[in-house]
């Protein structure tokens, strides 16, 4: 039963970032043509929401304590809005090449985060995984590509590495809260706090939005995000921390590059090549070496 638990953790991550790697796709016409940054993040934050507090009105959910309260309010600022926000702050600056190597930096934070907060130790397997990943990762994003080194986008640079640092600590500061609550009990109370701290930053902005220049089009990729990309992603996320320790869930951000460039050769007439099949398989091994664990523990 355990064993299949844990399958069944794994596959909520994976398809957490499945959505996150079909999202590269969906989302590519929503900003800034149609939702300035800080709205989109606005509508993302309380669309989510409401569809917590739906879900979580419609079957009895854990009473937390009152000491936890701290936990999830710091869960919802790293979690929510400081991830959200800085990274979509940062990529307005700087190149999507320069953000999405940067963001594979996140799963090393979550080691050494973990190490320093819930005092996880860092085996040489799971630091050889998570490395693997990264070697995979960074091939599949550079070939083809120019890492841009341009003063001007040091500061996105900058927002998009505390992005990572700040999704990292979310990671890592939420583990504790799922032995003890169920997942969508966290989840609620993680984004009310979110919401909180997002509130100040969106609500002007979503008010100026031309809702009824929406095409169906738009409005599909604008459901896809709210309700997959927010919603569920981080459903899946939370569910997978239940049962898989933070650097295992992290490491998985190695394959939505992967899953991009899948979706392109399939929907968008990519190539398919050695460097894709090569980097392919690095990070899986890599997902491999960091998920295994030795027969005499108990936690993954």
């Amino acid at each position: 039963m355990a064993d299949k638990k844990r399958v069944l953790a794994h596959l909520a991550i994976f398809g957490a970032n499945l959505i996150y790697g079909i999202n590269y796709s969906v989302a590519k016409g929503l900003m800034p043509e149609h939702l300035t940054p800080f709205a989109f993040i606005f509508c993302r934050v309380f669309g989510a929401l409401i569809l917590f507090l739906l879900f979580a009105s419609m079957r009895k959910t854990d009473k937390i304590e009152r000491n936890d309260f701290w936990r999830l309010a710091l869960c919802g600022l790293f979690g929510v809005a400081g991830n959200q926000l800085m990274f979509f702050y940062g990529l307005n600056l700087t190149s999507p090449i320069n953000a999405a190597i940067i963001m594979t930096s996140n799963p090393i934070l979550v080691m050494i985060f973990a190490a320093l907060i819930i005092k996880a130790k860092i085996t040489a397997t799971k630091l050889a995984g998570v490395f693997l990943g990264l070697a995979g990762a960074a091939a599949l994003i550079l070939h083809g590509n120019q890492l841009s080194v341009e003063s001007d986008g040091l500061i996105g640079d900058l927002f998009i590495f505390l992005n990572g640092t700040s999704y990292a600590l979310y990671l890592v500061l939420v583990k504790p809260l799922m032995s003890k609550y169920s997942p969508l009990t966290v989840i609620k109370w993680v984004f009310l706090f979110g919401a909180f701290y997002v509130f100040p930053f969106g609500f002007q902005e979503v008010q100026q939005v031309e809702w009824s220049s929406f095409t169906p089009t738009i409005w599909y990729s604008f459901i896809f995000v709210v309700v997959g990309t927010t919603f569920l992603a981080y459903l899946f996320n939370i569910y997978g921390l239940k049962r898989l320790n933070p650097t295992t869930v992290s490491t998985y951000i190695y394959s939505q590059p992967l899953i991009a460039s899948i979706i392109a050769i399939l929907f968008y007439d990519g190539e398919l090549t050695f460097v894709k099949v090569l980097s392919a398989l690095l990070i899986f091994s890599g997902v491999y070496l960091v998920s295994i664990r030795k027969s005499a523990q108990t936690k993954a």
